[in-house]
């Protein structure tokens, strides 16, 4: 997989030559495979900063996940 910033800069790339002179059936499904890419890794960063948050609710021995 491309880093998150190589996807991010190829799917600008292919935004703004979209905005101009249009994109290739193969740019379009390119573009598709690196939009499920950068949001699969964002979802995947998301949940793993949900799942390190500690609650404490009150009673400091009661530590929720």
């Amino acid at each position: 997989m491309k880093a998150v910033e190589e996807i991010i800069a190829r799917i600008n790339e292919l935004s703004r030559k979209n905005k101009t002179v249009g994109l290739t059936e193969e740019e379009i499904a390119e573009r598709a495979v690196l939009r499920k890419q950068y949001l699969d890794n964002f979802k995947r960063n998301f949940r793993q900063q949900l799942d390190s948050i500690e609650i404490v609710d009150g009673d400091p021995k009661d530590i929720t996940h």
